[in-house]
């Protein structure tokens, strides 16, 4: 076998004896690679190697802790080093330059153990501390000296006080007093003398724990520092692995050979490659792999000419067939018109859209270590950890819910449908433009207050209202009603479950989204995938939505399968890419999605569709000849200064601005939030814990009454929604709550007597 160092194998960089040791091996990385040329390093006993030398600056490939290590020798040139479950198998260029870096490895071993034997031995020389820590350390042991010698002097007074207390007392029984009294002073003169003893053994006692704790002193100072290092050298470890995965990421995304493809085949493949000797490689140990989704559809998609289409004699079986000329006949409906702006009329039926606001004060530069503060909160919920408004969007999160509605014409636009198959496409590209605003919103929403709403009433102007309300504090749940006058009525109770996983934060919406169409009684219902944030310990924070929705018509059972394929430095897939087959109750599949969730979304009528080849885990793809695609939904364009403004939509600008006649419990009245926007963080800072502060009274208090109704066996309901209540729904089984009426009613006569004091 080929050998290790210098350029083809030459002399280590040190000699053994050294405290570091470097120079070239060849290690098993898997069967396709085999041996690959390393450049290692061996020092404080710890052996790392690295693809080259310049990688030392910034990359490690692995490392190896030698004081718990095994070494051993196949051949000649081997060395297999291992250590728990990972294992190294490395070649040297000969029998010398093997026997050499055996010897060097046995060294650093022996004084890896040596050291790590030193840190728990009571007889080493102490170790340096700093001057915090050794008066932590010495401050107990001096107060309890002087305590001692307090107990001293008092020892040496009661000695000396009943060394004269036995005196007269002796002197006493000498006297000539009546037999009676002699027995008495007796007596006291052995209570006395007990009394001295048992004084002694108290002073005893006390100076055997002073000798023990100044004897474990040292002991405890080293365990301490070790401690302490131990925690640095973990953070140092983490941020080095956090930079050296965005130098990882930022050379991926500037290699030439992984750019993004235009291929429109979407498959699933799922393959594991086995290193040769049991180990995966350890040059993948960076890359994070997600599996394939199990129920995905697999699939292939081919633009067929409709004017040459015909049907051809295949006899495939499971093989499907459309008509082409059907797809001209709603192209009133699939025209898209969003190309137009924002602020542009969507009905003749409605007033003038009322001017609002296009612009909110500057974020200003305010720089806070997110690290500092999240890593103690590895592993916890999000919703329970106290974060500063520094991190935050000076929005809520019923804010965020509304947001959702922010692409509604093409709710407006399914009204007119008169198939449910071409419906469910346009609810298919709703449900995707929910994510569009994510793409740049990497700051996180304001938790909302148990009882605060949100209203959004653009009856007049947009054709709907909408209105939110904070349901549960813990877990966080929020209950959303949307009504339209153009036909259609939205519903929706999300529960946040979010976990801090040290580089990514997931954030998992638990609950189901419900649409239905009055005119057609058509019912939908879905829920919402996953969304990571990314590089939340170094470098530019980014967010992934990754998953699958299926979106269900309960009234003809057409269903929608919707991918969302996460993100992969490898992949040669459009980043954020989506795709799906829209199928009927029978499985016949009509349409085929694609799209992206930042960008647009595409319906392609299929024509055709039969089965093809069989993918790498035995499952058969499916070829789809389609018509051209017509775009469905495309995402608009962000307002001039966004990237100052939290970069918020034209819809998110209006969100929090001031209205009259609104509930007190609204959010745009959250002074915190207010605070916020307007640019006064530190006045934030304080708000919100005051606000934090008054919402733990209110649960303390309710806590208290339910303890107290449980000791009455009485029943205790517990927080109680204003406007929306608790009911088993009828489609999917589950207990949400849904808006029981009253909150516009309140609003035209202006009676807000049934809310809570929040703010």
């Amino acid at each position: 076998g080929r050998g290790g160092g210098g350029p083809a194998g030459g002399p280590p960089a040190a000699p053994p004896g050294s405290d570091t040791y470097k120079g070239w091996l060849f290690k098993w990385t898997n069967y396709l690679k085999g041996y690959q040329r390393r450049w290692f390093v061996l020092s404080n006993g710890l052996l790392s190697y690295y693809r080259t030398q310049a990688e030392m600056a910034h990359t490690c490939r692995g490392t190896i802790n030698l004081s718990t290590a095994h070494i051993d020798t196949e051949d000649s040139c081997n060395i297999v080093l291992s250590n728990g479950g990972r294992t190294y198998h490395l070649k040297a260029n000969s029998e010398v330059e093997r026997q050499r870096w055996v010897t060097a490895l046995e060294l650093a071993k022996a004084k890896a153990i040596r050291m790590r034997n030193n840190q728990s031995d009571d007889s080493g020389d102490e170790e340096p501390a700093s001057q915090s820590d050794k008066s932590e350390l010495h401050g107990p042991l001096k107060t309890l000296s002087s305590k001692l010698e307090d107990l001293s002097t008092c020892n040496e007074l009661i000695a000396k006080h009943g060394a004269a207390l036995q005196r007269s007392l002796s002197e006493l029984e000498n006297l000539r007093l009546p037999a009676d009294s002699g027995e008495k002073i007796k007596a006291v003169n052995e209570r006395a003398t007990l009394f001295r003893i048992t004084s002694n053994a108290m002073i005893n006692a006390c100076r055997d724990f002073l000798d023990l704790a100044e004897s474990h002193s040292r002991k405890w100072q080293r365990l301490l520092q070790h401690e302490r290092e131990q925690r640095i050298r973990l953070e140092e470890t983490i941020e080095q692995l956090a930079k050296q995965h965005n130098s990882l990421e930022r050379a991926c995304r500037g290699a030439p050979g992984l750019a993004s493809g235009t291929a429109s085949i979407s498959s699933t493949t799922k393959g594991d490659v086995q290193s040769a000797k049991g180990e995966a490689s350890d040059e993948d140990e960076e890359t994070e792999y997600f599996d394939a989704m199990e129920d995905a559809p697999a699939f292939i998609t081919v633009t067929a000419d409709p004017k040459h289409h015909r049907r051809s004699g295949s006899n495939v079986s499971g093989a499907s067939e459309g008509h082409p000329e059907d797809w001209n006949l709603d192209d009133s409906v699939f025209e898209s018109s969003n190309q137009s702006s924002y602020n542009e009329s969507m009905g003749k039926d409605l007033l003038p859209r009322k001017r609002r606001r296009s612009r909110i004060p500057d974020k200003p530069n305010y720089s806070l270590n997110l690290w500092s503060i999240m890593k103690n909160c590895i592993g916890k919920e999000l919703s329970k950890i106290p974060m500063p408004v520094n991190f935050n969007e000076p929005l809520s999160m019923l804010q965020r819910l509304t947001e959702d509605l922010e692409y509604h014409e093409l709710l407006d636009k399914a009204v007119k449908c008169e198939s449910s198959t071409e419906q469910m496409c346009f609810v298919a590209a709703f449900s995707v433009s929910s994510y569009s605003t994510t793409v740049h919103r990497t700051a996180k929403p304001f938790n909302p207050l148990l009882g605060e709403t949100y209203e959004l009433d653009r009856l007049e102007e947009l054709g709907f209202r909408s209105l939110c309300e904070q349901v549960s504090h813990h877990p966080p749940a929020a209950a959303h009603h949307v009504y339209s006058r153009r036909g259609w009525t939205l519903w929706q109770d999300i529960t946040i479950s979010s976990k801090f996983r040290g580089k990514y934060l997931s954030i998992m919406p638990l609950g189901a989204i419900h649409l239905e169409f009055h005119s057609s009684g058509n019912h939908y219902v879905w829920r919402k995938v996953t969304s990571t944030v990314h590089n939340i310990i170094v470098g530019k924070l980014w967010i992934d939505q990754s998953g699958e929705i299926e979106i269900v018509n309960h009234k003809s059972k057409d269903k929608c399968q919707l991918k969302f394929t996460p993100y992969s430095y490898f992949s040669r897939d459009v980043p954020r890419k989506v795709t799906g087959v829209v199928s009927d109750a029978e499985g016949k599949a009509h349409y085929v999605m694609s799209g992206t969730w930042d960008e647009k979304m595409e319906c392609s009528k299929i024509v055709h569709s039969s089965h093809g080849s069989t993918s790498t885990e035995g499952k058969q793809k499916t070829v789809y000849q389609t018509l051209s695609p017509k775009v469905l939904w495309r995402k608009y364009p962000l307002p001039e200064n966004a990237e100052n403004m939290y970069f918020f939509s034209e819809l998110a600008l209006t969100l929090n601005e001031p209205e009259e006649r609104v509930a007190p419990t609204d959010s745009r009245l959250r002074p915190d939030q207010r605070l916020m926007e307007s640019g006064r963080w530190d006045e934030a800072n304080v708000e919100k814990q005051r606000l934090e502060e008054k919402q733990r009274a209110v649960r303390r208090r309710r806590e208290a009454e339910a303890v107290e109704a449980l000791e009455e066996g009485e029943d205790y309901e517990g927080y109680i929604p204003l406007w929306f209540e608790r009911k088993v729904d009828a489609v999917t089984g589950e207990l949400i709550c849904v808006y029981k009426g009253g909150y516009w009613e309140a609003k035209d006569k202006q009676d807000w007597s049934v809310c809570p004091d929040i703010f």
